[in-house]
Order: C-alpha cells, then structure tokens, then sequence
C-alpha cells in the first residue's frame, strides 16, 4: 500500500504479502529445486497489487498531552496513584510499585512524579537555616532546564561536582514551593509563604513563578500588609507592586499606619513613608505610629525603649513627621507630652501656633497635601414632590461595580427640601452581603438641591468588576430632594462606574432614581 498526501507526495509504504495456501506449497517447491530449476521461469509470483490511498493530513501534530487529557487514572490504579503523590510530599524516597511509568500517560505528570522524590536522584540540597534544615532530592536535568542558574551550577564552564548543596537563605516551604513548579508545572502559593517564594524565584531565575508570587500579593494586598509589602517590593524591584502598595498606604493611610506590620519595616521604608506627601491621614496618627516603630525597633537592636533610645533609633526621621501641622489639640494633649520632644522644639512648636512672629523649626511646617476625593453623580437631574422623598427607618440602597481598583471614602446625599435640617445616617458598604464598612453620622442641609457628604471612619478598598450594595437609613426631615433620569454607566475619570438595583432597597431608591446621588472615592 502506498500511501500519499494531497499533493500526491510519498508519506509512507506500507508492503503487504497474502500467500495463499497453494502460492505457499508452490513456493516451497522451488526452493527445494533451486539449483536445478533457478533459470525457470515456470512458477512466477502473483503479480503484486497497489492501491493508493489519499490522506488528509493536518498541519498541527498531536502531543501525548492532547491525546490524553487530564484525567483521574482508572480505578484501579487511582490508590496508587494517590499514594505517590502522598509519597512526594512525604519524600518516602522510592516508588516501589514496578511500571509505575504507565500510570501517566503524558511526560509532564511522569516528571512530577520525581518531584521531592529520591527515585533517580543525583543532587540533594540541604535547605534553611541552621536548626532548620530539610534535606531534599533534586534531579540536576529536571532543574537545569528550568533555572539558568541551576543550568549554570551543574553545567555550566565553573559547575562543581557536589552531591549535596546547602542553601541557608531560602525556606524549606518556599524551596518546595519552587520545585513544584519546576517539576510538575503547578504553581502553589500560601499567604505566609508567598513572600519567602518570590525571594527563591528572583534568587534563581524563575521568572514565571516570580510574577505569579507578584500577582498573589497584589489581590491580596491590605492595609494591614501594605507597609511590609513596599518594603519587600523595594527589595525585590518590582515597581508595579511597589506602586499598588503606595496607592493601598495613601488611601487607607491610617489604618496601614496602625497596622502590626508598620513596625516590622526597615528604617528606609519608614523614611519614605514619612515623607509622603499624599498620606491621607492626620498628624497625630503618623506621629503614633513612628513611636510605635521605635519601640519595636528597640527590641530588635535590643535595646532598652527609653525616650532616648527611641529617639536614637528614629534619628533624623523624627523631622519628617509634620508635627507643627497637628491641630493644637493633638500637639498639647499628644506630642508634647511624650517626651520624645526635647523642651527646645516643645517651646519653639508652642510659639509656631500662637505667635506672629514663628521661630524657624527643623520640622517640616507644610500640610501634607493628601489625596483629593473624586465624586461619581449617577442622576442628571433632582426634584423635590409634596409627598416624597421620606424617610420611616426604610433603607435606601444601590449596587454599583467599578472598572478599576477604588477605595470608596463615603457618599453624597440629598438633605431637605422644606428648608435647612439635620439627618441622621447610618452608611454602610456590603459585598455579598458581608459588611465592609458602616458608620452613622449626622450632617447638616441647608435646603439646597446640592449633595451633602456623609463619610466612612476609614475609606473601604473596592476590587474590580465585582458588584457591591451600598446602603443608608435616613433620619430626619420628612420630604427631600431625590435624584431622577438616573444612569445605568457613568464614567468618571479613568473609573468606570456601573449601577443596578438593589434588592436591600425598601424605600424606593433604584438605577432611575432615589437617594445615593453620589459615591466619594479615591483612586
């Protein structure tokens, strides 16, 4: 059978013999008479048949992993194969079970099946620090095709012929973490371990790996971890991180401030912090949290957290805070009374406040100029009717979803329209009706058609093209303004705003109209 292709190019030749009992015996026949009959012509073959076949070929060939999807093994070899995952995590060092290879049908899982396993190993690496090793078995093939740097160390023109590698700088978890992927394409992050993995990706090349550790900590990205995170981001020189933690420490600056992980950062982070300029947050709250990290600091260059060992260790940060920019309060009532101020500058900021004539401070004397809010109107216009808007302890709510990262700071509500009141608002921010933040407040109208702020205690961080309810019972005067020919998509800025009904709304408040008109937020 020749076989050929569409353009009639030979791809294989396939030849096929059928003997027939009789061609058989004939054929035996002449070789037993094959000296005397060689140059007879009497007992010829069959003549041979072709046939030709055209087949349809594609251009893309099929690999083992496309021939055999993904799959849970058959029944009965799914408890073996169980048991040698649990045998790589284990690391119980052979696979005792013969043919194991026709487990998996394709390479990729026949290679995970060698990770942390010492089947065939010829390196080991003795990884932590000391007190806190793990031994684990590596295959010096496997790793150098997937890290220059191992490529370098057992193959390169310097390689050393070792066995056994230490590696004190790196965590055991972290070094698992990374051979994972190495060896069975997999990529398994823990929050308490992300960190330590970045630094063994970077520290061996492994790109891929290192952007995924990248992407973790930016989804999980807080104001409690922010501080730490720009410190390690500087570290690591990964300047889209180091930008995200700045726009999670600026919006949320109090609460990043006063989180645990502020006092766990280098004194150089703490200088940059100090001296931002868009750190939406009061005085006093930086002033807090430098004495908070000086004391923490103390204990880690065990120290004694005296006055002046905080003051030591603080050294020409101290004059980053904007002490003279406190309101007096805060000053007479916070930093003065501290003593971490010597009576000098105690005197000379007192004198700031009061007198015409100032002294001139080594503090810095410029407000911080903070974040300005942005505010999303959803209604093109208001009214005001006889018999409504009113409020009977009914909620008015939205939902609305952005397009990009925000942090929602409070909204904008209609006041009265039957002349200057005061309402009472209880605000509140919902995602899968788990509360993200609330507060109640009172704000004053003056009977204008204008919105009148009402402002969460801390600006609540809105992820992406995911929707949120947000929420407010009134308190007050009867009849007032409400929004009309209302938006179902309002672009402010760069964010895009989407907005639908919302099923916690029992006052009559929706896409077309209500109260809600606006959403304060930075970004």
């Amino acid at each position: 059978i020749l076989m050929v292709d569409e353009k009639g190019k030979n791809m294989k030749c396939l030849t096929f013999f059928l003997m027939l009992p009789e061609t058989v015996k004939n054929r035996s026949k002449k070789s037993s008479k094959k000296g005397n009959s060689s140059g007879s012509s009497s007992s010829k073959l069959p003549p041979v048949c072709y046939e030709i076949i055209t087949l349809k070929t594609k251009k893309k060939k099929k690999m083992a992993a496309d021939i055999f999807p993904r799959k849970k093994p058959a029944n009965t070899n799914t408890t073996a194969v169980q048991q040698y995952h649990q045998q790589n995590l284990n690391n119980n060092n052979t696979i005792p079970a013969p043919n194991w290879q026709g487990l998996y049908p394709t390479i990729r899982e026949r290679n995970a099946v060698m990770f942390n396993n010492d089947l065939m190993a010829d390196v080991h690496f003795v990884v932590g620090p000391p007190g806190g090793t793990q031994r684990l078995p590596g295959h010096k093939y496997v790793l150098a095709v997937g890290s220059s740097v191992f490529h370098a160390m057992f193959y390169g023109e310097l390689a050393e012929d070792k066995d056994e590698i230490r590696i004190p700088d790196v965590e055991p978890a972290a070094f698992l973490a990374m051979l994972k992927y190495i060896y069975c394409d997999e990529i398994d992050l823990a929050a308490d371990t992300v960190l330590a993995t970045l630094y063994a990706a970077k520290k061996y090349i492994v790109p891929h790996l290192a952007r995924a550790c990248v992407n973790f900590l930016e989804t999980s990205l807080s104001a409690k971890n922010a501080c730490v995170l720009l410190s390690q981001s500087c570290l690591f020189e990964e300047p889209d991180l180091t930008q995200r933690c700045w726009e999670v420490i600026d919006a949320q600056a109090e609460l990043a401030l006063k989180s645990e992980g502020f006092c766990d950062i280098d004194f150089q982070t703490l200088e940059s912090i100090l001296r931002r300029e868009t750190l939406n947050a009061k005085e006093i709250v930086v002033f807090e949290a430098a004495l908070n990290w000086a004391e923490v600091e103390c204990q880690r260059q065990e120290l004694t957290a005296t006055i002046e060992n905080k003051r030591k260790v603080l050294g020409k940060a101290l004059y980053l805070i904007r002490i003279p920019t406190m309101a007096l309060d805060d000053f007479a009532n916070g930093a003065a009374q501290s003593g971490i101020l010597t009576l000098n500058e105690t005197n000379d900021i007192f004198l700031w406040y009061t007198a015409a004539k100032k002294p001139e401070l080594q503090f810095v004397s410029k407000p911080r100029k903070g974040l300005v809010p942005q505010r999303c109107h959803r209604f093109q216009s208001c009214a005001y009717r006889s018999n409504q808007w009113r409020y009977r302890g009914r909620c008015d709510s939205i939902q609305f979803a952005v397009d990009k990262r925000v942090f929602i700071a409070g909204f904008g509500l209609y006041g009265s329209s039957c002349g200057s009141a005061e309402y009472s608002a209880k605000i509140e921010l919902k995602r899968q009706g788990v509360i993200l933040g609330q507060n109640l407040s009172k704000y004053f109208s003056d009977g204008s058609s204008n919105t009148f702020p009402v402002w969460f205690e801390y600006p609540v961080q809105i992820e992406p093209d995911t929707f949120y309810t947000a929420s407010v019972i009134l308190d007050g005067n009867e009849l007032s303004y409400f929004g009309q020919e209302g938006m179902t998509e309002v672009q402010c800025g760069k964010v895009t705003v989407q907005f639908q009904c919302s099923s916690d709304s029992t006052n009559g408040t929706g896409v077309q109209g209500g109260q809600i008109p606006e959403l304060i937020f930075y970004a």
